[in-house]
């Protein structure tokens, strides 16, 4: 599975964003995207980037449930993250982390990782990939 991590473009331009494939919801269901989120967030607590994520535990799993709630979301489940957080301006709760070209990287590298191992057809992981891939161009603000 071909999962290349794209530069960020000069000037902190924000490109096109695609909707992932909404299969990757169907092939692994909304408990699928939470283990997807949970392990992704454990690889990047012990990252370079860890310091960037809640160091208490109840903190930390507050912090995977919003961000799997989000990922079900953009994946054409239940508007869970709307719900419970409003509208996502990602770009906006984001602001207060230096987020740097490399910190994107490892948070990219994490999920090249997990997502090879996901029960979905490659395609369908690669959509997802390339939603992951542009849309965290836009969180870099360092």
């Amino acid at each position: 599975m071909k999962l290349e991590i794209a530069p960020v473009p000069p000037g902190g331009g924000r490109p096109q964003v695609t909707r992932p494939d909404v299969k990757l919801l169907a092939c692994i269901g909304e408990e699928g995207v939470r283990k997807m989120v949970s392990d992704h967030y454990d690889l990047l607590r012990l990252s370079e980037i860890g310091g960037m994520f809640p160091r208490w535990d109840k903190e930390f799993e507050a912090a995977k449930l919003r961000s799997s709630d989000f990922f079900i979301q953009a994946l054409g489940g239940p508007d869970y993250f709307n719900q419970n957080q409003g509208n996502p301006m990602l770009v906006s709760r984001h602001v207060h982390f230096k987020i740097t070209a490399q910190a994107r990287e490892i948070w990219l590298n994490a999920y090249k990782e997990i997502l090879p191992k996901l029960d979905a057809p490659e395609d369908v992981v690669v959509s997802f990939w390339n939603y992951l891939n542009i849309f965290s161009i836009w969180m870099v603000n360092s």
